[in-house]
C-alpha cells in the first residue's frame, strides 16, 4: 500500500504545461518563414497568379495583382507594371526629374524678414556697424521695397535692428537703441520722398536684441544692423491714404 502511494505521488515526470504553447508558437512561426521563402522564389507570372489565386480561396477576399504588388518585391524583371512604375516614379521624384532650370525670379535670393504672419511683404536694409550710415545698394533696394508697398492701404512698420558690438568711442549715439532709432527715420525719410505715405508708418526698435546671426564670424554679424520694413496686416485708420475721385 506504501509502495502504491509513493507512485502515485511521483507526477510522472511530463513536461510541463507552457511547452505546448511554445511548440504552437514556434510552428507558426516556422510556417510564416515558409510562405516567406516561398514567396521571394515566385519569379513567374503564371506561378504568381497561381499563388494570388490560392490566398482568394483561402481568406475568401479577392486580392487584385495591384493589392499583392504593394508588399511583392520580385527579385527578377515581371510583368507586374504597377511594381516597376512605381519605383521609377519614386526615383525619379527622389533625384528630380527634370534637370531643366527654372525661370529665375525678380530677386535672386529669398531672405525672411521676421517669423510671423505679418511680414508678407516689404523688406531689409543694412547699415554699418555702430553708425547709422546705410551700405551700397542703399537707395535701390529702397525704392523696390516703396514700389511694393505703394497704393496699400496697410500700416507699415519701421523695425531697427543693430549689432551686439559694442559702439565706438566718441559715438554720437548713448546707446544702441538711440542708433537703431536713427537708422528707422534715415529709411522713413527715404520712403516718404519715394511716395509712401507717412500716416502709413510706424517704427519700432529692438536694438541689439533679435539678431539674424549669433555666429561669432564677423561677416555673419555685420548682417545684425539692418532695417526691416513690414507690411502689417493693419489698416490705416486716420483718414484715407488716397486722393478723391474729385480731386
Amino acid at each position: 500500500m506504501g509502495r502504491l502511494k509513493q507512485e502515485s505521488s511521483g507526477g510522472g515526470g511530463g513536461a510541463p504545461e507552457w511547452v505546448l504553447t511554445y511548440g504552437d508558437m514556434m510552428s507558426l512561426l516556422l510556417t510564416f518563414f515558409i510562405m516567406l521563402a516561398a514567396l521571394s522564389e515566385v519569379k513567374k507570372e503564371d506561378q504568381f497568379e497561381a499563388l494570388a489565386e490560392a490566398l482568394r480561396r483561402r481568406f475568401g477576399k479577392y486580392v487584385s495583382l495591384d493589392e499583392l504588388a504593394l508588399y511583392y518585391k520580385p527579385t527578377v524583371a515581371t510583368p507586374l507594371k504597377s511594381v516597376s512604375e512605381g519605383r521609377e516614379k519614386l526615383a525619379k521624384t527622389l533625384e528630380g526629374a527634370s534637370k531643366v532650370k527654372g525661370p529665375r525670379g525678380r530677386e535672386a535670393k529669398v531672405r525672411s524678414i521676421r517669423p510671423g504672419d505679418e511680414a508678407t511683404t516689404g523688406g531689409v536694409v543694412f547699415f554699418e556697424e555702430g553708425t547709422d550710415q546705410p551700405l551700397p545698394g542703399f537707395d535701390e533696394s529702397l525704392k523696390k521695397i516703396a514700389e511694393s508697398l505703394a497704393g496699400k492701404p496697410q500700416k507699415i512698420e519701421i523695425r531697427g535692428h543693430t549689432s551686439a558690438r559694442p559702439l565706438p568711442p566718441g559715438s554720437s549715439f548713448r546707446t544702441h537703441w538711440d542708433l537703431a532709432y536713427a537708422e528707422c527715420l534715415r529709411v522713413m525719410e527715404k520712403l516718404v520722398e519715394l511716395g509712401i505715405e507717412p500716416e502709413r508708418i510706424r517704427i519700432s526698435v529692438a536694438a541689439a536684441n533679435e539678431p539674424l546671426f549669433t555666429d561669432p564670424d564677423p561677416e555673419k554679424r555685420k548682417q545684425n544692423a539692418r532695417v526691416e520694413i513690414a507690411l502689417l496686416n493693419e489698416l490705416t485708420t486716420s483718414g484715407s491714404i488716397f486722393p478723391s475721385k474729385g480731386g
